[in-house]
């Protein structure tokens, strides 16, 4: 399970922000955040299991960020691994739209993903839901498509919301609002293939249990200036801080 929160063209000065979780299993092998370096322009964190990310952003004022579909069918093992996506969109010159376009859904397992080039943003799921462009607003996005009501998606969506109402759109507030552990209703369990205890744990937005559960927290602040912020907190199988690392450049008015 993973959440992201994000605002878009919701705020006078920031037309962009996002806090997000990623939720993994401990043991997967993973870079912190930082510039790449067979990429320069690209800031994320890095899976090395499979090379791709699931939050980067570019210097060039792009932003892509994808969850996996939560499924109980197991997909093939010759699929193309879905941070590829990210990155891809990252590196590219194409519009949020024509670069989902060009996407063919059966190469991939279940995903959603959002994507931004400072002008328009664009969601994809292969599964149950079409292209769209999407209008300035607040969304939220965990494991089913944009916006499922999951009592996690409502709740961070709505203290996002205040945030921005009362002008609390600040790295501590956004990481508190991440960190919430309080779990979903038992109704939102489906636990066909997990005990309750663990499939109850991972309805919370920030998820501990010893072999899974939230191994970082991103959050990403865009100003009309060109001024960008961005900052990763990760932490260790028991939820504890285990680090943080903190990045901030400017975009140029022509996005170079």
């Amino acid at each position: 399970m993973c959440l992201v929160a994000l605002a878009f063209n919701a705020h006078a000065d920031m037309p962009l922000l996002v806090a997000a979780n990623r939720d993994e299993f401990h043991a997967r092998p993973t870079l912190a955040a930082d510039w790449w370096s067979d990429q320069p322009d690209i800031l994320a964190g890095r899976d090395l299991q499979a090379g791709g990310t699931w939050l980067g952003v570019n210097r060039n004022g792009r932003f892509a960020t994808i969850t996996n579909f939560r499924e109980a069918i197991s997909r093939s093992s010759n699929l193309r691994s879905r941070g590829h996506l990210v990155n891809e969109f990252l590196h590219s010159d194409l519009s949020p739209t024509q670069y989902l376009r060009t996407i063919n859904g059966e190469n991939y397992a279940g995903f959603n993903l959002l994507v931004t080039d400072g002008k328009k943003l664009a969601y994809l799921s292969n599964r149950g839901a079409t292209l769209q462009e999407l209008p300035a607003g607040i969304y939220g996005l965990s494991n089913a498509t944009l916006d499922t009501p999951w009592e996690k998606v409502e709740r961070s969506k709505t203290r996002l919301e205040s945030l921005l109402r009362n002008g609390q759109i600040n790295e501590t507030h956004l990481l508190r609002l991440l960190s919430d552990r309080q779990k979903g209703p038992a109704t939102e369990v489906k636990g066909e293939r997990l005990p309750f205890a663990v499939a109850h744990a991972i309805t919370a937005p920030f998820i501990v249990t010893p072999e899974y559960g939230t191994r970082s927290s991103t959050v990403v602040r865009a100003h009309h200036s060109g001024q960008w912020h961005f900052k990763e907190r990760r932490f260790d199988a028991s939820g504890r801080n285990a680090g943080d690392s903190q990045f901030s450049f400017r975009v140029s008015e022509n996005g170079q």
